[in-house]
């Protein structure tokens, strides 16, 4: 066995998607994982369908940990990390899809770069999870100052090694674009992100309204640079114009 990987998923009114989500773990060529479902209290089909999973495929890596109340990703994924037990955590949307090597490649590049961030490229996907050919590239690294007006780190992408940062610094703030915040924060402290430009994840987009609503993204990215960072509004300017040519082409 090698290094567990420890995948968290929040979990929310997804029964059309998480079975194929975690077919996409199941499948990995990278056996020693824990996966983490977060259930942040469904109103659909999505308990049961994980349950019947569970039983079918009796697998022991799965684990369901269920909230009090719905709570959103940020709190769902901190809960994940709180009861996670591997040294490596990866961030998995409970309608994403890995495809098989994503999970072996990922760490490899992790411990050839000595890393203790990195992430991927990724392909934009349909409704049914076929990739549609748009595959978007990741720079070789980012820096915080890099990251700023480059917010192409996409969270399913993801994985960190916490013998390298502390789990405290990992918990994501509880606010709108809590994952690119985190990144922010953790890159902020000095730590570099690596990324591998392979196209390891597909990004189902259909249904996504938050992120599908133009208006409401760009209030998100705002508020970022503004609350989160405390950048001036000239800063502020300067940043969110260069992440929307970027964010602009990623998806033409």
């Amino acid at each position: 066995m090698g290094d567990l990987i420890s995948i968290i998923v929040p979990v929310y009114n997804v029964e059309n998607f998480i079975e194929e989500t975690m077919d996409s773990v199941l499948a990995q060529t990278y056996a020693d994982w824990e996966l983490l479902l977060v259930e942040d209290c469904s109103n659909d089909n999505t308990v049961t369908l994980i349950r019947q999973y569970m039983e079918r495929t009796g697998d022991s890596r799965i684990r369901l940990l269920r909230q009090p109340a719905n709570m959103g990703a940020a709190r769902a994924r901190n809960r994940g990390l709180r009861e996670a037990e591997g040294r490596y955590v990866s961030y998995l949307d409970a309608d994403d899809l890995w495809v098989p090597q994503k999970l072996e490649r990922e760490l490899a590049f992790m411990k050839e770069k000595d890393a203790a961030f990195a992430f991927t490229g990724y392909e934009f996907a349909d409704e049914r999870g076929r990739g549609t050919g748009k595959v978007v590239h990741v720079p070789e690294m980012l820096t915080y100052k890099q990251a700023l007006s480059n917010t192409t780190i996409f969270t399913t992408t993801v994985m960190f090694d916490t013998k390298k940062i502390p789990k405290e610094q990992l918990e994501m703030p509880v606010m709108k674009s809590e994952d690119t915040a985190l990144w922010f924060k953790v890159l902020r402290s000095g730590i570099v992100a690596y990324g591998l430009d392979e196209n390891l994840v597909k990004y189902r987009r259909a249904g996504r309204t938050l992120s599908s609503n133009k208006l409401e993204a760009i209030r998100r990215i705002w508020n970022l640079y503004r609350r989160a960072e405390g950048m001036n509004v000239i800063s502020s300017a300067g940043h969110f114009c260069f992440w929307a040519l970027r964010a602009v082409k990623r998806r033409i």
